[in-house]
């Protein structure tokens, strides 16, 4: 680490440095791209870490919603007609990959094909 990238750690925010964490994981997830540079209506490949899980029904249809970080923005999933999927929990690493939309001005994903990562440590 070079005294530049040691000096910008020791004065960022827990956050900026979990931020910065997380892009470099990102990136080395094969095929991927950060959140905030998928193109609305596009295949994509993204991996991040889920922050939250809600069961959310639409229309009388369960549905379950995850959001996904992966330092440079957030992607909400949803898997229609799901409760719950195992290994889909908050704390969980994600590789996801499908046809990203803006719904209601956030970045999402419906029913995306998944991959689940291993935790630090794991």
């Amino acid at each position: 680490m070079s005294l530049r990238e040691g000096l910008r750690r020791a004065v960022a925010s827990q956050e900026e440095i979990e931020a910065s964490e997380e892009r470099e994981d990102a990136v080395r997830a094969k095929g991927c791209m950060p959140v905030d540079q998928t193109p609305d209506r596009h295949r994509a490949k993204v991996s991040g870490v889920i922050r939250s899980v809600v069961l959310r029904p639409r229309q009388g249809v369960p549905a379950l919603e995850a959001d996904l970080y992966d330092g440079s923005g957030n992607l909400v999933l949803v898997w229609l007609g799901r409760r719950e999927i195992a290994g889909i929990e908050p704390g969980r690493r994600l590789k996801v990959e499908g046809l990203v939309c803006t719904r209601e001005g956030r970045r999402s994903m419906f029913n995306p094909r998944y991959e689940l990562r291993p935790r630090p440590g794991e």
